[in-house]
C-alpha cells in the first residue's frame, strides 16, 4: 500500500499527504472499462497509457468528492460567494438615443420596421 501510495505521490506531483490520502482511500472508483465508456461518450480516442493515467486522474477527483460529502453540512446555511461580497449595482438608466432609424436607411431592405433578409429555407 505504501508503494501504491509514493506511486501515486510521484505520478501526480503532490505535495500534500491529505490529497494523497484521499486519491489511494476512495470508496467509489472507476474501472478501464468505465473509462473506456466516458471516452467513447465524449468521442476521445484515448491509448493504453492515457486510459490508465485518466483512470486514476479520475479516481483521485471521485476521493475527492466523496470525502466532500462525508462532512456533515446539517445546519449550515448554503452561501452564494465564500466570502461576503455586495455586488456594485449601476442605476438602471437609458445611456444611448434610440438609432433604429438610422440604421434602417442604411439596410438593404425593411418593411413596417423590421429587417427583411433572403429565404435560406425553402
Amino acid at each position: 500500500m505504501l508503494n501504491c501510495l509514493a506511486e501515486l505521490s510521484i505520478a501526480y506531483r503532490l505535495s500534500s499527504p491529505f490529497l494523497t490520502f484521499f486519491l489511494t482511500f476512495s470508496i467509489m472508483s472507476l474501472n478501464q472499462e468505465g473509462v473506456a465508456r466516458i471516452a467513447r461518450l465524449a468521442r476521445i480516442a484515448l491509448s493504453e497509457t492515457e486510459s490508465q493515467l485518466t483512470e486514476e486522474q479520475l479516481n483521485g477527483i471521485l476521493g475527492f468528492i466523496e470525502s466532500l460529502q462525508a462532512v456533515d453540512t446539517t445546519g449550515i446555511e448554503p452561501m452564494s460567494h465564500a466570502v461576503d461580497v455586495v455586488q456594485r449595482l449601476r442605476p438602471d438608466l437609458v445611456n444611448e438615443t434610440d438609432r433604429r432609424t438610422d440604421f434602417q436607411i442604411i439596410a438593404p431592405d425593411v418593411e413596417n420596421g423590421l429587417y427583411l433578409v433572403p429565404k435560406v429555407i425553402e
